[in-house]
């Protein structure tokens, strides 16, 4: 009867603790080089991508002014952006070696989710960070530009204001990973979607917490990124369940292994 097994076949050796390591070490360099091409691309097109970002600060019209306070302020603007969407650009790749790298400590079935975490990861972020470019950050210019004081100019640098656009997008990117990470967690079984269910008090304020870090301190902008980080909790809850079940699927159909 052939073994489904976690460790390699009797004719391959295990990987030892070295060997892990110097995987990792090409993992890493993979990873690294795919950044430096995505950044490199990303530089070549920073000038459309800053555009872009400044796309919210025209909606407030008059009520603000962009401004280069450095001789050298756009070129390291550019820099900047390249940069950050070299690491957007790479998140595919990232995703992938991770996977590659853990994939050998896995069960045949277990193998075949590889392709759906990876588009879950890289499709999550963007369903995130056009949330927050199209909602978050509109209402949070509004509300930030709208305290104003008589007299008093609302003059922005515009390396202030690309870090402030930015921070919200890739922060909501990031924060939209929670089913996926759900996913994970709950096939390594760390969580069940009994422990989500009956921790929903203690994760609705956690979720505020979250949502009140990354957004300006007013109430409106609190209310539009608590609500999708609710609907999130819901569905990392119904995407456990189905990890779980699947999770019990695969261990009925796998043949006992020889002692």
């Amino acid at each position: 009867m052939p073994k489904t097994k976690r460790s390699q076949s009797n004719t391959e050796k295990e990987m030892g603790f070295l060997d892990h390591l110097e995987e990792l070490r090409w993992r890493f360099i993979k990873i690294l080089i795919a950044l430096v091409v995505a950044s490199i691309l990303a530089f070549l097109i920073s000038d459309h991508v800053i555009d872009i970002l400044m796309r919210p600060a025209r909606l407030i019209g008059s009520q603000m002014s962009i401004q280069v306070l450095k001789v050298q302020g756009l070129l390291m603007l550019k820099f900047t952006v390249a940069f950050l969407l070299g690491i957007v650009l790479s998140i595919p790749v990232i995703a992938y070696q991770f996977w590659v790298f853990i994939a050998p400590g896995l069960f045949q079935n277990e193998k075949r989710w590889g392709p759906y975490l990876i588009a879950s990861v890289t499709g999550f972020f963007i369903i995130g960070a056009v949330f927050a470019y199209f909602t978050l950050i509109p209402f949070a210019l509004k509300f930030l530009i709208g305290i104003g004081v008589a007299g008093v100019e609302r003059n922005i640098s515009i390396e202030y204001y690309a870090k402030f656009v930015l921070q919200l997008i890739i922060a909501t990117g990031l924060i939209f990973q929670m089913p996926v990470l759900s996913f994970m967690l709950t096939k390594i079984g760390l969580i069940t979607p009994r422990f989500l269910r009956k921790s929903w008090r203690y994760a609705v304020v956690i979720i505020m917490i979250v949502a009140a870090i990354i957004t300006p301190p007013d109430p409106v902008s609190l209310l539009i990124m608590t609500v999708p980080l609710l609907f999130l909790y819901e569905v990392s809850i119904w995407i456990s369940r189905l990890a779980s079940r699947s999770k019990s699927d695969e261990s009925t159909e796998k043949p006992e292994l020889a002692g």
